[in-house]
């Protein structure tokens, strides 16, 4: 697993590309498909998931709603229309961030050094 420190600017971005994808998700299936998409390399705990959840919801990115399952209820994230632009703006700013890193940081390899 990676350092949360690594990890902890990631988190945002990687919840709006799942519910891109996904168009609805709850909590744990969206913490349980990082885990399972990066083969448990990334773990998104409840503890992190939800206040950027709360936090997407007050910036109007995600809106949530209450399904009732037998006596519990689901909450269910979806993006609002914000949400799908600032999903496709994180994930290009993302993909930007790691071609300048590989450049960075493998210069042979990014064509950096002749």
């Amino acid at each position: 697993m990676y350092p949360s420190q690594l990890l902890k600017g990631t988190f945002q971005t990687i919840i709006l590309k799942l519910l891109k994808e996904h168009k609805r998700m709850y909590g744990y299936e969206i913490s349980q498909m990082v885990k399972e998409q990066t083969h448990g390399e990334i773990h998104l705990p409840e503890g992190s998931l939800y206040p950027i959840l709360h936090k997407m919801a007050e910036e109007g990115l995600v809106k949530m709603e209450k399904v009732h399952i037998g006596k519990r209820v689901r909450r269910y994230y979806s993006l609002t229309k914000t949400g799908t632009t600032q999903a496709q703006f994180k994930i290009d700013e993302f993909e930007r961030f790691i071609g300048t890193m590989k450049r960075l940081l493998l210069p042979k390899l990014s064509g950096g050094e002749a």
